[in-house]
């Protein structure tokens, strides 16, 4: 068969889909682009806002139109909630759960031996034991690979719908992490991103927190690479805590730490479990080890009840807390958790006008953040070459461009460089001699 595989949302899910497409390919079957003609097309939704379920809706009938005779396969995080309303949209064949994704080659072979279709998806109270995917050693992209450290959350922020999706907490085992670190960094992957639903938690169901000691094993790998977070989650990580950090040697200056909003007021009614006044300790404790580490966040305007006042409050966190990053969300109400139900919900035309008036803080706080590091030197993974520019990310996640059309620049190779000034969505730089 020739299966082509497409991937919305987050980082767990382009891992997954990874893993997937290993277990096609080792089972003799062609794997082709997303766009291409193919006999397969898996679909792997997200559902975190209702614009994922409109992507992956979308995705699903573009698929058919390229091959109307192909099987269409969708898993993921909205196939999980609403398996129903996939298996109506025209052309679906297989619908397979966030914990079932080992079944889906069984599933795909089947469909074309029997023509049944299949509908595999567990109650979230079933879904407590981690699926093991099996280890990948190589990933398509050729210099940052994810891992998968852990599943599931706990937390049941109000407003958000993924715990449900993804059920409850459980770890990756140790070992084979790090047998997949080791794989990977053999084959020349100069980044490993550690990546979960909740990273923070690896380990919490057996009583510890042990990202910590995972990532100090991961120091002990050999080979010139370095390692990332995907987010650490405040709910869970404190200042204290996050020193605890600085002592793992390869781990990247660089945090996603997910905010949310700025407003103590908001934060309470999202049960966050921190106040503004937590969060930004943290910042602090890592600006002191580093003035330049990189802290990227996520910030939801518009959730149910935001006042001019608590919005404020957010635009104001951006500034302090000098984010390198921000990725701004309209609240989107998901059925079936707490804030869906309030009746003080936030106009559109108000959250359009408050999400442009964070990007527009968010850029200025960029832009300042950079012009810290300019005459700044670092080193810069190459990731891609286009246009007469090599463009890559330092450690602390900024991302640089360097002129090569006069150089002979390599994919997938750290480069010393000198910072020296902004440039489109990141930082020009030159090659140190």
């Amino acid at each position: 068969m020739k299966v082509a595989f497409h991937t919305l949302g987050c980082k767990v899910n382009q891992y997954e889909t990874e893993a997937i497409r290993h277990q096609f390919a080792n089972a003799g079957h062609e794997i082709v682009k997303e766009d291409d003609f193919a006999n397969v097309y898996i679909i792997n939704t997200c559902t975190v806002t209702n614009l994922a379920d409109r992507k992956s809706r979308q995705f699903i009938r573009k698929s058919k139109k390229i091959n109307p005779e192909a099987i269409v396969a969708v898993t993921g995080c909205y196939a999980q909630m609403k398996p129903w309303e996939v298996a109506e949209i025209d052309g679906v064949e297989i619908v397979i759960g966030t914990d079932e994704k080992n079944n889906l080659l069984k599933k795909v072979e089947e469909y074309f031996e029997t023509g049944d279709k299949a509908s595999v998806i567990k109650d979230y109270s079933q879904l407590t034991e981690y699926e093991d995917l099996g280890v990948i050693e190589a990933m398509e992209s050729k210099s940052r690979a994810f891992v998968k450290i852990q599943e599931g959350c706990n937390r049941f922020c109000s407003y958000c719908i993924i715990p449900y999706a993804r059920g409850k907490v459980r770890s990756r085992d140790r070992k084979d992490i790090l047998e997949e670190a080791r794989l990977l960094v053999g084959k020349g992957h100069k980044e490993i991103v550690l990546t979960g639903i909740n990273t923070a938690l690896y380990g919490e169901e057996k009583g510890d927190l042990k990202i910590v000691e995972l990532l100090k094993e991961l120091d002990e790998i050999p080979g010139d690479f370095r390692v990332r977070l995907s987010s650490l989650e405040p709910t869970v990580i404190d200042a204290k805590y996050v020193k605890k950090l600085f002592g793992c040697r390869r781990l990247c200056h660089h945090l996603h730490l997910s905010v949310q909003s700025g407003s103590d007021k908001v934060l309470a009614e999202m049960n966050r479990g921190y106040s503004r006044k937590d969060y930004l300790e943290i910042v602090e404790v890592l600006r002191e080890h580093d003035f330049l580490y990189g802290i990227t966040t996520d910030i939801i305007v518009g959730f149910p009840g935001e006042t001019e006042e608590d919005f404020s409050d957010s635009l104001d966190i951006v500034e302090k807390a000098g984010f390198s990053k921000v990725h701004a969300f309209k609240y989107s109400r998901r059925t079936g958790t707490l804030a869906a139900s309030r009746d003080d919900q936030i106009s559109g035309v108000i959250k359009n006008d408050r999400v442009h008036q964070l990007m527009n803080m968010a850029e200025k706080a960029r832009e300042e953040f950079n012009a810290k590091s300019i005459g700044k030197s670092t080193r810069a993974l190459i990731e891609q070459i286009e246009n007469g520019f090599a463009a890559g990310y330092t450690d602390n996640y900024t991302k640089v461009y360097i002129d090569c059309e006069e150089k002979n620049f390599k994919l997938n190779e750290f480069y010393s460089v000198k910072l020296i000034g902004n440039y489109k969505d990141g930082m020009m730089a030159e090659v140190e001699k």
